[in-house]
């Protein structure tokens, strides 16, 4: 007698397979739920339209000025967009003003009272070397 029929074969070997794959049903669910959750991270408040979670701020301000009546309210749709400037789509104009806030502006020695600290202290200019007696 056989080993058994071709459907038990065929069945066994898809289990061997998953094990190799190593993702379980349950695995698998959560992977998909966390697809769709993805895919509809950003939803807009007037028309319902989703957006995936990579989605950037200009693609949903784009969104709402062509989608929706001029004057529409960008936060009205997408609450990730307030403070967002249009005319400053990565923020660089922003970071570079916080930058030059925060920053403490340096005084520039003189390089006249470096040299005469250097002479009080009793050292020399210059890239001499020290001879031997």
């Amino acid at each position: 007698m056989g080993k058994g029929s071709n459907v038990q074969k065929a069945q066994a070997a898809r289990e061997r397979n998953q094990k190799k794959i190593g993702k379980t049903d349950a695995e698998r669910r959560e992977a998909s739920a966390k697809a769709a959750k993805d895919a509809t991270a950003f939803m807009c408040g007037l028309c319902r339209q989703t957006f995936m979670v990579n989605a950037k701020p200009l693609m949903l301000y784009l969104h709402v000025t062509s989608r929706h009546e001029p004057g529409t309210d960008p936060v009205q749709c997408f609450p990730s967009l307030t403070g967002y400037d249009p005319n400053d789509p990565k923020g660089e104009k922003a970071t570079a003003a916080a930058k030059a806030k925060a920053a403490p502006k340096k005084k520039k020695k003189n390089d006249v009272d470096d040299l005469a600290s250097l002479l009080d202290v009793g050292l020399k200019t210059g890239k001499g070397k020290k001879k031997k007696k």
